[in-house]
């Protein structure tokens, strides 16, 4: 078994860590073989840190933070403490969507549209995610 997987897969912290991580490396537009060879890892070591499949150790999410030049906080913002995580006995984090490129650029843009485009798009964005779901089987 993986390091950092439980019956259902990696914590849910690391998952949480690791796409941050990702979101940061694409939003700077590093490739993973970019941030590998500034930590010394392969990209399939990057990759499994994204995934939250390999945990990140402390030195190493250090690491990372001052190659990103953001304070390691970063990395658990919108990470919400309760007690209890480590027994798993609350509500999940949803990472069953990995950000891509294309929305973590939707992401970056968005702020930059009035309040009225902003809705539109979510609009089209909940229109064809509606009809995505109703065409499954």
């Amino acid at each position: 078994m993986v390091r950092g997987f439980g019956e259902d897969g990696p914590h849910p912290v690391d998952r949480h860590v690791g796409r941050r991580v990702a979101e940061k490396r694409v939003s700077l537009g590093y490739n993973q073989s970019d941030l590998g060879r500034a930590l010394g890892l392969t990209f399939q070591q990057v990759q499994k840190y994204e995934k939250g499949s390999n945990r990140i150790s402390a030195s190493k999410l250090w690491d990372i933070a001052r190659f990103f030049k953001v304070d390691v906080s970063y990395f658990f913002e919108g990470l919400v403490a309760r007690s209890g995580m480590a027994e798993n006995d609350g509500e999940e984090f949803d990472h069953d969507h990995p950000s891509t490129r294309h929305s973590i650029e939707i992401g970056r843009l968005a702020p930059r549209l009035t309040t009225h485009q902003q809705r539109l798009v979510l609009e089209v964005m909940r229109d064809m995610t509606s009809k995505g779901e109703d065409a499954r089987p």
